[in-house]
């Protein structure tokens, strides 16, 4: 604890001290994702509940981020699929999975629209869960060969609007630790687009 403790003062520093040409509002959400970014490394190196606690064969390194990038954060309602229906997908371990393709938002990017699907799954606690899987333009060079996640919390409200921020987009634990397996974002799940945000490849 006491490492993690002398970490932060030093990456608020760090923090403090860019984002001198941006507004106030864009350098508070920069130094959002970067002390997101520095609270989760410092998960991953001491927590035992991390992929490389939990596994010896797994050594911990500084996770890797692109820079902040506000053009890969957007808005959109969520639509709901009706019926939703219940699909096989595969871990990286080629167990089957059964999920619900529960709905998708929308965004734009210099002119071109892209869907996403939201998916809802149960967790082995037996807790439910929502997330975005994806690949795209980057995933097997700069990002992660298996595809990258970005959780999402399901507000009752039907008409809110989501945010999704590509820049906590984050790599499975599997990407880290042969001992885990994780779901595999399936074809409908490409993003014909590169996505520099978020965490890139670890190794």
């Amino acid at each position: 604890m006491k490492k993690i403790l002398i970490l932060l003062p030093a990456v608020l520093f760090f923090l403090t001290s860019c984002g001198k040409n941006v507004s106030p509002e864009t350098e508070e959400y920069f130094n959002g994702i970067k002390f997101y970014q520095a609270q989760k490394d410092s998960f991953m190196q001491f927590d035992s509940n991390s992929p490389f606690n939990q596994d010896p064969n797994a050594h911990f390194a500084p996770l890797k981020y692109y820079e902040p990038n506000e053009s890969f954060k957007f808005q959109s309602k969520l639509y709901e699929y009706e019926p939703k229906d219940t699909i096989i997908i595969l871990g990286t371990k080629g167990e089957e999975r059964k999920v619900l393709k529960y709905g998708y938002v929308l965004f734009n990017y210099e002119g071109s629209e892209y869907k996403i699907n939201v998916y809802q799954g149960v967790s082995r606690s037996g807790e439910e869960y929502h997330s975005i899987w994806f690949t795209d333009k980057t995933t097997g060079d700069e990002t992660y060969g298996v595809g990258r996640y970005i959780d999402f919390e399901l507000n009752p409200e039907k008409e809110f609007i989501y945010t999704i921020d590509f820049n906590l987009a984050y790599n499975p634990y599997c990407a880290y630790s042969a001992k885990y397996s994780c779901a595999i974002p399936t074809k409908e799940d490409y993003i014909d687009l590169a996505i520099k945000a978020g965490e890139k490849r670890f190794h």
